[in-house]
């Protein structure tokens, strides 16, 4: 198994397309399974479609969907914290993806995105471990 942890910050964007230093990480490799793993309990991980105003139609949507209000239960941090926590529920902190040599099996335009709503903390760690056999 090889791995990695990349470090991301989220302090300028929500959706942050990290398809780049993931590829970077597979290139050369053999054929196998790639495990994306967010290290936090308030980010998710998502294949999309970037560019095109969908990072944009994402955050709305979950900002619909889960509002930033005092609702939640779990209220330390910035107002509306507590949707945060909510987030990993909806957009997985995970995702596989297959390789074949040495390159990310994915669709003409699928790129792989860390989405983080969470204000409080703008540092991301996420953990890449490539499984071939």
């Amino acid at each position: 198994m090889k791995s990695t942890e990349l470090s991301v910050d989220t302090s300028l964007q929500q959706v942050v397309d990290i398809t780049d230093d993931v590829a970077g990480f597979v290139r050369g490799a053999v054929d196998g399974l790639l495990s994306v793993f967010a290290l936090h309990a308030t980010a998710g991980l998502a294949l999309i479609e970037t560019g095109s105003g969908t990072e944009e139609d994402l955050v709305a949507t979950l900002k619909s969907v889960i509002p930033r209000d005092d609702r939640y239960l779990h209220r330390h941090g910035s107002k509306g914290h507590g949707a945060d926590h909510v987030v990993p529920a909806l957009v997985s902190p995970s995702l596989v993806i297959p390789v074949k040599g040495g390159r990310l099996t994915l669709g003409t335009w699928q790129r792989v995105v860390l989405v983080d709503l969470n204000s409080d903390n703008p540092r991301r760690r996420v953990r890449l471990d490539l499984l071939s056999g």
